[in-house]
């Protein structure tokens, strides 16, 4: 029996990056061989254990085969046989298909040291078009390293999606990949990638429609934008979203089942960006009016984030925000149950508490 440490930490390691998990391969074992080691079986589809101590993954050496379309139809057959050479053939990506021995040897049958050092993002082999997962996570490594794609990997991933693989994909997956995505240091190249192998317009149709009206460049710069602002997943993707119609948000939230936090905040990006980014020149009544629109009286945090994505990378961003900021927080400050108490009827707080906070975004100036 023996153990390696495979994939992203061997690569993150060899980046200078810090190691978030570590996962490993045991060669040579039965799980029954594991259990009596006291490691812990938590794999359904094929044997995965955590260590008794560290509760690291350790999984025994595999092989896969293809049954069925789409990313589920794969059988696995783990035994003790199954080289660690073997192991590594199934992996996605060169880079990922490295492991070091318990000596701390590198083992690199297909010379992901190499392309790691020339930032490129190679398959290892044919089996990678068996599965259309694969495709998104070469687009969300190419935004996280900033790593070219080989030729030879993007000719085969349009080839996947010609042969209708991508339409395999469930929506949960793409959400899954495309908000991992939209966290790297440079999102905006995910979709590229996509777009280049014909991949977006498959299970993103409304971001490959800006590229087809020439407004992915406005869409994609406010997403970038927004990431070097730090930005959270949310406000990430409503700094995208504000580039579509309201009714597109809507269909491409409903093909991603996309979270509700997401969904709305996206939608109100597309509702009143333009309105935001002119937030400087507004008057107290138009003012008032986009605190309505936008529900800011009831959720003063999320329209601070739907501020965040409205203004990522627009000119003039500083003057609107502080601006948007000053009356807000102005108009926050009425004691709404005090005027409240002033008036009998329910229309008559309403406009009340209209006018009182009126009067503070007043009050606050330009």
């Amino acid at each position: 029996m023996k153990t390696y440490i495979v994939g992203g930490a061997v690569r993150d390691e060899m980046l200078g990056l810090p190691v978030q998990d570590r996962d490993h391969v045991v060669v040579g074992a039965t799980p029954e061989q594991m259990v009596k080691l006291g490691y812990r079986p938590v794999g359904r589809d094929f044997p995965v254990f955590l260590h008794p101590e560290t509760h690291e993954e350790y999984a025994l050496a595999r092989t896969e085969r293809k049954t069925a379309p789409g990313y589920h139809g794969f059988t696995f057959h783990a035994a003790p046989d199954v080289t660690l050479e073997q192991d590594l053939q199934r992996r996605d990506l060169t880079i990922n298909a490295m492991a070091r021995d318990e000596d701390g040897r590198l083992i690199d049958p297909h010379r992901g040291a190499e392309d790691l050092g020339e930032g490129v993002l190679r398959h290892v082999g044919p089996a990678f078009a068996e599965d259309p997962v694969r495709i998104l996570r070469v687009a969300r490594f190419a935004a996280r390293f900033g790593f070219a794609v080989a030729p030879e990997t993007q000719a085969l991933m349009r080839q996947m999606v010609a042969a209708g693989e991508a339409d395999a994909l469930v929506p949960e997956r793409v959400w899954q990949e495309m908000a991992k995505g939209l966290m790297e240091r440079a999102p905006s190249v995910l979709f590229g990638v996509l777009r280049d192998c014909g991949a977006l317009a498959r299970v993103l149709p409304q971001l490959d429609a800006l590229y087809d009206e020439g407004r992915d460049g406005e869409a994609l710069q406010a997403l970038d934008a927004a990431a070097a602002a730090g930005a959270v997943l949310d406000v990430r993707f409503a700094a995208l979203g504000r580039a579509l119609e309201p009714e597109a948000v809507e269909a491409l939230c409903a093909k991603l089942k996309a979270p509700a936090n997401c969904r709305d905040l996206a939608l109100l990006a597309a509702r009143h960006a333009h309105a935001i980014a002119d937030a400087a020149d507004l008057d107290a009544e138009e003012l008032q009016a986009l605190f309505d629109a936008a529900d800011a009286w009831r959720r003063p945090e999320r329209f601070r984030d739907l501020a965040d994505a409205a203004l990522a990378g627009v000119a003039g961003a500083a003057a609107a925000r502080a601006r948007l900021r000053a009356a807000h927080d102005a108009a926050l400050a009425v004691d709404a149950g005090a005027v409240a108490r002033t008036q009998k009827t329910a229309d008559g707080i309403k406009a009340a508490v209209a006018q009182a906070r009126l009067a503070a975004i007043r009050g606050a100036g330009r």
